[in-house]
């Protein structure tokens, strides 16, 4: 990785998925069982450096392998993407504790069986309500033919969103973001996102956001982890890295997946990031202590002010509720 996690920009800005501690929204209809789509729908080490690219990956090559006009979009906004399709198996499944059925699809259908480590994983496999509530950085087994198998628990009815993030084993493969439809069908009350504030509170951790983040601009977002008053100095390693950031933009959804810069084990992670556009953003941030993995959450802004919730003076705390994780993989929501 180079130093600097820097997440390239396109035509738009991160949007937030997050998890638990959100208000309850007013109530709209129920969700439908939706008609089953079609296929072509669509860290580092810890000493390591990480850079970002145009799309919407850390420490990726510059293009995706997509024909022209997709080689320009964030990543997650397209099910189908440079020959290869995300298809999931199970496009609709129950509230609670279900079992999600997905495959890599190539440009012949078939089902994608060899893929390039990244960050410690073949694949990383996210899912988010549309509502930008709930979050689930799932961790998926792989079948001999290409078929991945995830538990998932999603606590509410409503629209989600699964990503895949992954680079295929060929020749020439660039890293892709592909993203499809998850619907859990049942009376959908959507929740608000939680109130921009720079410091989230998480299974009696403390991280408070620091830095600017400006549309078209790098710059550095510091997170620093503290228990008890008390920081943080000897986080472990998660995915090869002290930290580990996605960020989702509020809206459609598009997708940014990024490592920290060079740096030890806390109490501070940094990641260097421009954000695309103005707009409302939502960060995720994985860190792993005392070998339990917890997510912390921000609603950032960028844009017109120019500021970030996190250069907000006081450290005002916001509980996030839980410690964001699911076995296998894990949660915010």
């Amino acid at each position: 990785m180079n130093t600097g996690v820097k997440i390239t920009a396109f035509a738009a800005a991160l949007a937030a998925t997050f998890g638990t501690a959100y208000g309850i929204g007013q109530g709209v209809g129920p969700v439908a069982e939706p008609a089953k789509a079609a296929h072509g729908e669509h860290a580092a080490a810890p000493s390591a450096r990480a850079s970002a690219s145009a799309d919407g990956h850390a420490g990726h090559g510059e293009g995706d392998g997509a024909a022209a006009p997709a080689a320009h979009l964030p990543g997650g906004l397209q099910v189908s993407d440079g020959g290869y399709t995300l298809a999931l198996q199970t496009p609709t499944t129950t509230v609670g504790r279900s079992v999600l059925k997905f495959a890599v699809k190539d440009a012949a259908g078939e089902n994608v069986t060899a893929f390039t480590t990244e960050h410690g994983k073949e694949l990383h496999f996210i899912v988010a309500s549309r509502d930008l509530t709930v979050f689930r950085h799932l961790h998926p087994e792989k079948a001999p033919d290409g078929t991945w198998t995830t538990a998932v628990d999603l606590p509410a009815a409503g629209g989600y969103k699964a990503f895949a993030d992954f680079t295929p084993a060929a020749p020439g493969a660039k890293a892709l973001t592909l993203g499809a439809d998850l619907a859990v069908p049942g009376a959908y009350a959507p929740r608000p996102l939680p109130a921009a504030a720079p410091t989230a509170t998480v299974d009696g951790y403390q991280v408070r956001l620091g830095g600017t983040l400006d549309p078209g601009k790098a710059g550095e977002l510091r997170l620093t982890v503290t228990k008890g008053g008390k920081p943080v100095t000897d986080l472990e390693p998660y995915l090869g890295a002290y930290g580990h950031l996605v960020a989702l933009r509020q809206g459609d959804l598009a997708y940014l997946h990024v490592h920290p810069n060079e740096g030890g084990p806390g109490p501070d992670v940094s990641f260097t990031a421009t954000a695309p556009s103005a707009g409302t953003y939502r960060l995720f941030l994985d860190f792993q202590h005392e070998g339990k993995v917890r997510t912390a959450a921000f609603t950032v802004t960028a844009g017109a002010s120019g500021k970030t919730p996190a250069e907000a003076p006081a450290p005002a705390t916001t509980g996030t509720g839980g410690d964001g994780h699911d076995a296998p993989g894990h949660s915010h929501g």
